[in-house]
């Protein structure tokens, strides 16, 4: 089978096209505090750090321990979109805490989402 130089352009327009596309990708959590697996006092507030900009009104967190007890939080973000901060609005019990989070980029839209645990002594 011969491929003809009209198809080999076609592929050759296609590749362009592909490669100074946007790269699609999702925020990605790069930090915490408190920090996934860690054993501290109770905080005041909880910082998750992503990789890119958040879209604020579906981005967030939610706390909850194995026997299904949860604190609502009270969430915002940093001037720049990367940083959501979540205050808690009751206090915490001891014991292993589960945080679940949900991140959409303010670029593309797409969502990621992750959970880590932390103990309050």
């Amino acid at each position: 089978m011969r491929i003809t130089s009209a198809a080999w352009s076609a592929v050759a327009v296609l590749c362009c096209c592909y490669a100074v596309s946007p790269a699609f990708a999702d925020a990605r959590l790069v930090q915490s505090s408190p920090a996934a697996e860690s054993a501290i006092a109770a905080p005041k507030s909880i910082t998750l750090t992503f990789s890119e900009k958040l879209a604020p009104a579906s981005s967030g967190v939610a706390l909850s321990m194995s026997d299904g007890m949860t604190i609502p939080t009270k969430t915002s973000l940093s001037e720049d979109g990367t940083i959501l901060t979540a205050r808690p609005t009751s206090p915490f019990m001891s014991g292993k805490w589960t945080l679940s989070w949900r991140a959409t980029s303010a670029a593309d839209g797409h969502k990621s989402e992750g959970t880590y645990n932390f103990t309050i002594k």
